[in-house]
């Protein structure tokens, strides 16, 4: 979850050093890194990328969106967990009853339940990439590089719901 998050944050990174014409050497070694794994998984074309700081982004739009739709759902996963374990804890410290909560600490642990039919969650989640491929082969014209970065957010957001989901899983 901290590894989709600090993607995220080297794609914002890495333009705003790339802007600088004085980076240091460091700054520059972590600009060519990021750009050179960012060429590996996406075609950077600039005409569908965002351009922040007068550098563009180390990805396209769509592939912008996906990170961001994974690392906030990471996010929103990693909370959730937080926040019914701390209540958890907060109720079983008020429990006096210790056989009643071992009985219900024996019984099956919560957890995030990998879907029956993950490849269905998938379908869905690129729909809205398949409609903006559609729109533009149908019509010649490429959609705003927004709609591309929104329609890649569900992506990102099932694959890390689906990851985090099977991660669990082989922990219980």
């Amino acid at each position: 979850m901290a590894a989709t998050g600090a993607w995220v944050l080297l794609l914002l990174l890495a333009p705003f050093l790339a802007s600088r014409s004085h980076a240091s050497v460091m700054g520059t070694g972590l600009v060519v890194a990021v750009y050179g794994v960012g060429s590996i998984i996406c075609h950077q074309r600039p005409e569908r990328s965002f351009h922040l700081w007068a550098a563009q982004m180390p990805v396209c739009a769509r592939c912008a969106g996906i990170y961001v739709g994974a690392a906030v759902m990471a996010a929103a996963v990693f909370g959730a967990r937080a926040f019914s374990t701390s209540a958890r804890a907060t109720r079983e410290r008020a429990t006096v009853d210790a056989p009643q909560r071992q009985r219900r600490e024996g019984g099956a642990r919560r957890r995030i339940a990998l879907p029956q039919n993950a490849r269905l969650l998938l379908a869905v989640a690129v729909v809205p990439s398949a409609v903006t491929l559609v729109f533009e082969w149908a019509t010649g014209h490429a959609p705003a590089n927004w709609i591309r970065f929104a329609a890649g957010i569900p992506i990102g957001a099932a694959v890390a719901w689906l990851v985090r989901s099977a991660a669990e899983d082989q922990v219980n």
